[in-house]
């Protein structure tokens, strides 16, 4: 493990989207590492695919949504 330096404004942002995100500092780091780089790697996919690729790799399988009639 290392350390990495990034710019304050840049930690500032990670601090607040790790509150929102329920995930220490750390963790919503790697997230947005891990989500970057597999974006990178596969530019033909939207993020949305990319998220539901994971999950579903993680063996993640969300209930279906139930439409309400309005």
């Amino acid at each position: 493990m290392g350390i990495v330096n990034i710019d304050e404004d840049l930690h500032d942002q990670l601090r607040r989207a790790s509150k929102v995100s329920c995930r220490s500092i750390n963790a919503q780091a790697a997230y947005w590492i891990k989500i970057g780089m597999l974006c990178e790697l596969n530019p033909t996919l939207s993020f949305n695919e990319i998220v539901e690729r994971e999950l579903s790799s993680a063996g993640v399988s969300p209930p279906p949504l139930v439409l309400s009639a309005a």
